[in-house]
């Protein structure tokens, strides 16, 4: 599968044109802020992009990253900027010819970014195997990836990873893409459907289950769009099977719950994330308005407060009382009658 994939990102493609389906291109319209920041990068980086999304938390000023499947380092240089000179972002992938492309332009974008020093560093390895690299436990503040979980054979190993690097409090927020079902042997192995990120990926619900075994207790849906395969060939082949585009972000938090538990706990957002003035969005299912009272579970409360978002947000209530299932959590009481059949809405 490594091979396979090597060959088709370092030979295979040579830009975006090469692409056969819209797997990889992110149709979401870039924050105004973001619009700059790309405009620095270079162009021959901007070529080789291949993700699927936008990879960029909040508050990465002065943050370690570490990029999983940098790729040529578009997401790596837009993150150089954010993070700044008291930052370092780490990018990783195992092809050469993209690495290439990375490392070739590291002195222009040091230039252009006014940094004295580059605060970028580049490693050629496998995702899944990061200590090979010797990244030791609990060094990175947040690990992002755009479209390259799916190419890893070992996916579990890219968990297990990610979260012996993460610092406690850190998060893992990435896209991928994800299928509504498991994808036949059959189809893992045929290189174009393979490279271009579709049969490689996971079905959600195994994506689920795979992320709490690995330590990330409530993974946190952040957007997700439809993947329409334009190649009628590729298309024919795929079937059925339906593909989504989506980003996540799975924090490294001890005592999550696995559902959401109501301890009658609030949050008021402050405004003072920067491009987040009226209100912040944690995930699809919390948007939180500056100054409004916000019920929360318990693990979007710890979520808030036992990391980088802490000082934003003020708190109210403990972990004292509990009052069941949060409202909206889709989890009802399995021996009550009225409760048979019922379909309630998504988890808050």
């Amino acid at each position: 599968m490594q091979e396979m994939v090597q060959k088709y990102y370092g030979e295979t493609l040579t830009g975006t044109h090469d692409l056969q389906t819209n797997a990889c291109c992110a149709d979401a319209s870039l924050p105004n802020f973001v619009k700059p920041l790309m405009a620095r990068v270079h162009d021959e980086v901007l070529t080789r992009y291949y993700g699927c999304g936008l990879v960029l938390p909040e508050l990465l000023d002065g943050l370690t990253i570490l990029d999983l499947g940098c790729g040529a380092g578009r997401d790596v240089y837009v993150l150089s900027q954010l993070v700044g000179e008291k930052g370092q972002v780490i990018g990783v992938d195992m092809t050469e010819e993209q690495l290439a492309v990375a490392r070739q332009h590291k002195k222009y974008h040091q230039k252009t970014f006014g940094h004295k020093h580059s605060n970028v560093l580049f490693f050629h390895g496998y995702i899944e195997r990061l200590d090979e690299l010797e990244l030791a436990d609990a060094s990175v503040d947040v690990i992002v990836s755009n479209c390259v979980i799916n190419l890893a054979p070992d996916k579990a190993a890219v968990l297990r990873e990610a979260f012996r690097v993460l610092k406690p409090g850190g998060e893992l927020y990435f896209s991928d893409v994800y299928s509504d079902r498991r994808i036949p042997v059959a189809l893992m192995h045929d290189p174009v459907l393979y490279g271009e990120c579709l049969s490689g990926a996971l079905y959600w619900n195994d994506f689920l289950h795979l992320s709490r075994k690995h330590g990330f207790s409530d993974p946190r849906l952040v957007t997700n769009r439809p993947i329409e395969i334009g190649n009628l060939e590729l298309a024919d082949k795929t079937g059925n099977i339906r593909f989504y585009s989506a980003t996540y972000r799975l924090f490294k938090l001890n005592d999550l719950e696995l559902a959401c538990e109501d301890h009658g706990q609030s949050v008021v957002y402050r405004g003072t994330i920067p491009h987040h003035r009226h209100a912040f969005r944690l995930d699809k299912h919390h948007f939180i308005e500056v100054g409004k009272q916000f019920p929360v579970c318990g693990n979007t409360w710890r979520m808030l407060y036992d990391t980088r978002f802490k000082e934003h947000f003020d708190f109210y209530g403990n972990f004292d009382q509990h009052f069941g299932i949060f409202p909206g959590c889709g989890i009802g009481i399995p021996f009550a009658d009225e409760t048979v059949g019922e379909q309630t809405s998504e988890c808050c």
